[in-house]
């Protein structure tokens, strides 16, 4: 279990401004991205809490993003969540990349949480191993057992990990496979500052498929931001269709997706 006394003291837990039911989602908006976060990581938290009551431990997936930094920092914040119970994983990884290397996605979660928190069992991706047999190691240990929760986010061009439009397949017989990124992606992470120029993207990555995103036993997604704002509407206004891989989230049975105003449009009518 992480240290208790190096951790900040637990925010007000906010209330949602105003919440709907889409399909099977869950939707809850709240007044800013700060409100959303502690929402979404104290919901999360209270999840943890409540299946390691009843069971030996957790077992997780995780995305690394800007969009879920606040929701993280929520979740290293919280008490009495065993975390040494807990097996963490994450979703995607670019080719290329060591777990170890700055732009890592590996790196991202271990800064912000994982080693802050010291989970029982971290599995990171290596993106420099060779894509077919590091998609077999992981998916070998991430399978093994049922995935409980799942925290993940929604791309600007309607994403999920890196499964990008239209290319996606609601039905992949692959558990995870490396994938070429969509152009909206890669702009993606230029202007969320995770890389300075669209030529230091990667143009590979290795990513968890949609089959196995949705067979999380309950899905936590958190999506802050105007520039999320026509992603969201698709997710939940749209077609369920590949061209928004998002919008499978309408049919996953314990889902939640937590927005802020600014990334949120009302139906019409």
């Amino acid at each position: 279990m992480g240290s208790a006394e190096t951790r900040l003291p637990a925010p007000a837990v906010p209330s949602p401004v105003t919440a709907e039911q889409v399909g099977h989602l869950s939707v809850e908006v709240y007044a800013d991205r700060a409100a959303l976060g502690v929402a979404a990581g104290t919901a999360v938290a209270n999840r943890m809490r409540e299946l390691l009551a009843s069971q030996d431990g957790v077992r997780m997936v995780f995305a690394a993003a800007p969009s879920q930094d606040e929701l993280l920092a929520t979740l290293v914040a919280a008490r009495d969540v065993d975390w040494s119970r807990v097996t963490a994983f994450h979703m995607d990884e670019y080719v290329g990349l060591t777990p170890g290397d700055p732009q890592s996605f590996g790196r991202y979660l271990a800064t912000r949480l994982f080693a802050q928190v010291e989970p029982g069992n971290v599995h990171l991706i290596d993106g420099s191993a060779a894509p077919e047999e590091e998609c077999e190691r992981y998916v070998g240990i991430l399978l093994s057992e049922e995935v409980d929760i799942i925290c993940l986010g929604i791309g600007e061009n309607g994403h999920l990990a890196f499964n990008d439009p239209p290319f996606v397949d609601f039905d992949d017989a692959a558990a995870m496979k490396a994938v070429a990124l969509a152009a909206a992606s890669r702009r993606q992470q230029v202007r969320d500052g995770c890389f300075a120029t669209l030529d230091d993207v990667p143009t590979h990555a290795l990513t968890l498929t949609v089959p196995t995103l949705m067979a999380a036993s309950e899905a936590h997604c958190v999506v802050p931001g105007a520039s999320k704002r026509a992603a969201v509407e698709r997710t939940l206004r749209g077609v369920i269709e590949p061209g928004c891989p998002a919008s499978m989230l309408r049919r996953h049975e314990r889902a939640r997706l937590y927005l802020d105003r600014d990334s949120y449009t009302e139906a019409a009518g």
